[in-house]
């Protein structure tokens, strides 16, 4: 009996600072907010504010909000599938076709995005994509006579900029739940006469999918909240639920409306998780 309250008081002691520092950095921040999004004014200065429920009516009353939002969430699910078309058969050559002593090359070059400033990344991504840029001289170096191309300040830039910023989460997710994968199983499937294709559509892909579904998770959430990358690289094309809710903060100084639009999007947000609970329970307890 002493050994088992031992066990319990050493767990106890090992988790409590994590549980506290969790509730300290974000239950605490997240309840403040909460408050504020029932709020008429920032209680800040001689403002006296009041409980109200009107900044959620405003999102309910105008249509704007509701476009914005619809918006946000399409541009998290064309990141997504974006990130999915590039990073999973990276993360399969990765695993299974590159040798041992080309892997740490490719590696670092996969989180060098990582080790960089999020505004230099993105900042970058301007002199490529605008008209005149690096795309454009490096086509007209080819073909004198070929049209610009240059997508700066359009919806498809914005997508570029967040598939280049989330695509490494996708990767690593994919090719830890590659790597896993036996070999002997491919090779039993190589050795009854299966194809390369239904080795992939029976093997790879079924054994692989808790990692290719939690990378879609770590992509999606950020992505319909971001903000740099559409205001930079989208302009006027640019906005999004993400960037309303900073302007509020920063610039309209409407701390209660943009609360409320955060836990707005919050919900949606794990609305979704919660429609794809069933699946994401089945395919990720192997990861």
């Amino acid at each position: 009996m002493r050994i088992e309250q031992r066990r319990r008081f050493a767990i106890l002691g090992l988790t409590a600072p994590t549980y506290l520092w969790l509730a300290l950095t974000i239950f605490l921040p997240l309840s403040v907010m909460l408050y504020f999004s029932f709020l008429t004014v920032a209680p800040i200065g001689n403002r006296e504010p009041a409980l109200t429920f009107a900044q959620y009516g405003a999102f309910l009353d105008k249509e704007f909000y509701r476009f914005l939002t619809w918006r946000s969430v399409m541009m998290g699910v064309h990141v997504t599938l974006g990130c999915v078309l590039i990073g999973y058969p990276a993360a399969l050559i990765l695993a299974h076709h590159v040798p041992n002593r080309w892997r740490e090359a490719l590696f670092l070059l996969i989180v060098l995005p990582f080790w960089s400033n999020a505004l230099v990344r993105i900042f970058s991504w301007t002199m490529v994509l605008r008209e005149n840029g690096l795309i454009d001289r490096g086509l007209q170096a080819i073909f004198p006579d070929a049209p610009s191309v240059g997508i700066l300040f359009t919806y498809p830039a914005i997508i570029v900029g967040l598939v280049h910023s989330y695509l490494p989460y996708m990767i690593l997710t994919c090719y830890i739940s590659l790597q896993a994968i036996d070999r002997s199983l491919i090779e039993a499937a190589r050795s009854l006469g299966a194809s390369n294709l239904a080795i992939f559509r029976r093997v790879l892909l079924p054994l692989s999918l808790p990692g290719l579904l939690a990378g879609m998770v770590l992509v999606f959430v950020p992505v319909i909240g971001s903000f740099m990358e559409p205001r930079i690289l989208g302009g006027l094309e640019g906005v999004t639920l993400g960037t309303v809710i900073e302007d509020q903060f920063t610039a309209v100084f409407n701390w209660p409306l943009g609360a409320a639009l955060s836990f707005i999007l919050l919900a949606i947000v794990l609305t979704i998780l919660a429609a794809a609970y069933p699946l994401l329970r089945r395919n990720l307890q192997p990861f």
